[in-house]
């Protein structure tokens, strides 16, 4: 068994230094571990840093593939350009706890997210605003002729149930049609009316010139990118990582007193009742050798002929300075890494059945998007980790290390 340097497969770039693990991990590893962690994104990271610095606990942390922080890895392409492999990450909460708790591992670039959305051959702001409307329909409305515009086009439905049902009674049809049926259809697979109401229910209507994407207090980046926080999170002397480690090749084979498992609850028990379905995704870099390829690092295509949802300009993002670009295609897919819980009542009914096995196994705790089976935000995923290593520390009588 072969103890892994965190920083052991992150591209060697000025400013994005490694962490060595402590030269003592060895010897600490033949003692065994207090916990086994499964998954090196944020639940999986967050819990093991709070476990080892906060309370003395010894962490081995695996993942089975070559790299931490899980979909939020990013890495210097072969140009030199800072990409998200994952498609793009946006930290955005209003959470302070969180902001202040992830401020021990890095300093922030201020960003507010603006998305464009390709819509009749013009690009317009989404979510849907003032501007969006007025640059459509080639008009000028105010914004409370705005607000009269979309009621008069609101087809009201008594009982909201479905994705379609949210959209179409806030804004019409036309607009439904315009940004959200395509999309939806190449997002999810399926039509928006088969969807759960909360797909569509978070996205925002407004009738100002507005155009963030999200209304949330704090909005910032890594200033050195995800993957270097996520180094200086596990640069504890007491978390030991593992990379390209499945649990079940050595679950038999690591002495550990409990486990904290992130991947799909459904393959813990090894799909015995059944595959929970999730959405995936397929991801096309390119590297550009032009300043910009877009006026901002995200541009939606809801038209449905179009084969992707969206390409990303990382360099919105990050604030590198480059010569070159590089973009990323958004491909949805049935096949490949779990990324999206279908939101579907049969589907909330089979996890719940899960959730009934998970509870005779109180040795094991599930955490997470893919151990909870529901889509989080990264600051959600991070207020969860932190709230269930309170709730570690309370039952079994941990007292702060010092």
């Amino acid at each position: 068994m072969r103890i892994i340097d965190t920083t052991a497969n992150v591209p060697s770039n000025p400013g994005l230094g490694g962490h060595p693990l402590h030269p003592d991990a060895r010897e600490d590893q033949r003692k065994g571990f207090d916990y086994l962690i499964v998954g090196a994104g944020f639940a999986g990271s967050v819990m093991a840093e709070r476990l080892a610095s906060e309370y003395g606990q010894r962490v081995l942390l695996i993942d089975r593939r070559a790299h931490i922080a899980g979909n939020a890895y990013d890495e210097y392409n072969a140009h030199g350009i800072l990409i998200h492999r994952y498609g793009p990450h946006i930290f955005h909460t209003n959470a302070r706890r969180v902001l202040d708790y992830l401020s021990r591992f890095t300093a922030w670039r201020p960003y507010r997210h603006r998305v464009l959305a390709s819509v009749d051959g013009i690009l317009v702001p989404m979510p849907i605003n003032l501007s969006t409307l007025n640059r459509l329909y080639s008009i000028n409305l105010s914004p409370q002729q705005a607000e009269a515009f979309l009621a008069a086009r609101a087809e009201p439905i008594a009982d909201i149930r479905t994705s379609e049902d949210v959209v179409v009674s806030k804004i019409g049809r036309e607009l439904y049609e315009k940004f959200f049926r395509g999309y939806t259809r190449k997002q999810w697979g399926m039509d928006p009316s088969e969807l759960d109401r909360s797909v569509t229910s978070r996205v925002p209507v407004r009738t100002t010139a507005d155009d963030g994407y999200f209304n949330d207090e704090f909005q910032c980046m890594p200033l050195e990118g995800y993957t270097r926080m996520f180094q200086k999170m596990l640069a504890h002397p007491n978390i030991k990582v593992m990379l390209n480690t499945d649990y079940s090749e050595i679950r038999a084979e690591v002495g550990y007193r409990k486990l904290i498992y992130t991947g799909p609850i459904d393959e813990y028990f090894d799909h015995c009742l059944g595959k929970l379905p999730y959405r995936s995704l397929v991801f096309r870099h390119v590297t550009l050798d032009q300043k910009h390829f877009q006026p901002r690092a995200v541009v939606n295509y809801p038209a449905e002929q179009v084969p992707f949802t969206r390409i990303t300009e990382y360099k919105y993002l990050t604030g590198q300075q480059h010569a070159k670009t590089s973009i990323t295609y958004e491909y949805p897919s049935d096949e490949g890494d779990p990324y999206y819980p279908i939101p579907r009542p049969a589907n909330a009914e089979l996890f719940k059945r899960y959730e009934a096995l998970a509870e005779a196994h109180p040795e094991v705790i599930f955490a997470g998007r893919l151990g909870s089976y529901r889509y989080y935000n990264m600051d959600q995923v991070v207020a969860q980790a932190l709230s269930l290593v309170e709730r570690i520390a309370a039952t079994d009588g941990f007292v702060r290390f010092a």
